[in-house]
């Protein structure tokens, strides 16, 4: 049976895919094919690589937003991703998709064809750039003379590339929407206004999964919250296991 794993973007949130990586690794679930979008990109290629949850969350933990960006000096985003890139070279220096021990589909959104792509080769670190591109804060990235920002403005679960050569789909997704809500804050407001966005391109890609995971409640940290890493780490990896076994994810219990 070949086995794989979505991880979608959120941010900071996506240190709960850690968790829910490590809570998988104990349960000797492994997977053949993984895909992503943003921080799912990241997660998704460090263990693809062969790093381990541990491994991945010490790396994360210590990586201050301000440390991974550069000013970038230019109208069409505040911030550019270089910083980004040392990280990924220096954790993956053979910097190439077909280096990873595990098969990776990495989700980037062509801004002006205004459609996404999903790369399976090429330059590994500057297609992680890519996908995580937020449009205004960081400068966008240029590969093969096109401009491509963030994968989750259309595909935030990249279930779509990897569904048909896989028998068993393991999502995982970090940006559950609970009805708690202070607008009173406009900091608050704006994040989850682009939270509900998201959330709407995921509605498809969520009923392609076999098996589904969401721990609640993550719109209570924000996707700059770093500094909560450890607490969203180890929700990610509670949630996980308390609510699944090992044979939730075999082929024959998803029927």
């Amino acid at each position: 049976m070949k086995r794989g794993l979505v991880l979608s973007g959120g941010g900071a949130r996506g240190i709960a895919h850690i968790g829910v990586l490590k809570a998988l690794d104990e349960m000797n679930i492994t997977f053949d094919c993984i895909s992503g979008t943003s921080a799912g990109s990241i997660v998704g290629a460090l263990y693809a690589d062969g790093h381990k949850p541990d491994q991945i969350f010490e790396l994360i933990k210590n990586l201050s937003i301000f440390k991974s960006v550069r000013p970038a000096f230019a109208w069409t985003g505040l911030f550019s991703l270089d910083g980004l890139k040392e990280v990924l070279l220096r954790e993956i220096p053979g910097n190439s998709f077909s280096d990873l021990k595990i098969p990776l589909t990495v989700a980037a959104t062509d801004i002006r064809k205004g459609k996404i792509q999903y790369f399976t080769e090429g330059d590994l670190a500057r297609i992680i750039m890519a996908s995580c591109c937020i449009p205004a804060i960081f400068n966008p990235v240029s590969l093969d003379n096109n401009l491509y920002v963030d994968g989750g403005l259309l595909d935030n679960l990249p279930v779509k590339p990897i569904r048909k050569e896989c028998d068993f789909i393991v999502g995982s997704h970090c940006n559950h929407i609970s009805p708690d809500f202070d607008t009173s804050n406009i900091k608050l407001v704006v994040e989850r206004s682009l939270l509900i966005t998201i959330h709407a391109n995921t509605e498809v890609s969520r009923g392609l999964c076999d098996v589904f995971i969401e721990p609640p409640r993550m719109d209570r940290f924000s996707s700059l919250s770093l500094g909560k890493a450890k607490e969203i780490f180890d929700f990610g990896y509670r949630f996980t296991k308390e609510n699944f076994l090992p044979h939730h994810f075999q082929k024959n219990e998803a029927a």
